[in-house]
């Protein structure tokens, strides 16, 4: 292999995976007979690290309530994890590869256990829209920025 190729940027999916999984019907089954329709409160948190030389592993963790005004009807979380292999990348780079595009990569899967979980609970299965991660990551970047000047 030339040096040129070894040199290469290296961005790829080794495994994405379900690290995680909890639902919660507090309410069964009586939250079944109720007609109101329920507040759908939705969380997002994302982790990336590294575990190996070249080997990241990035968790996104989707949280999803829905509330009527005195219960909870269920909640739902789910960590979709993936292990990245980023090589051959500069160093500032690698923060917003972990911040942004992995978690484009990993919502779609998240989006589709939640809505698979809460539907076998019995209950409708709720659509997430979707995710600006850049916007958050950007966001999450001035608030970091915000609080070292504070």
């Amino acid at each position: 292999m030339s040096e040129q190729q070894e040199l290469q940027p290296v961005f790829s999916i080794e495994k994405i995976y379900v690290k995680d999984l909890s639902l919660e019907v507090p309410g069964a089954p009586q939250v079944f007979l109720e007609n109101a329709q329920p507040e759908i409160d939705m969380q997002l948190a994302s982790e990336g690290k590294q575990i190996d030389e070249g080997f990241y592993e990035v968790a996104l963790t989707v949280t999803v309530t829905a509330k009527l005004p005195e219960k909870t009807m269920f909640l739902c979380e789910v960590t979709e994890a993936g292990i990245f292999r980023i090589a051959n990348v500069p160093a500032e780079d690698v923060e917003p590869i972990l911040g942004v595009a992995c978690p484009n990569i990993l919502f779609p899967y998240a989006r589709e256990t939640v809505s698979n979980l809460i539907n076998r609970a019995g209950f409708p299965p709720v659509l997430l829209s979707p995710i600006n991660f850049e916007a958050l990551y950007m966001q999450q970047r001035a608030q970091q920025a915000e609080a070292g000047n504070a």
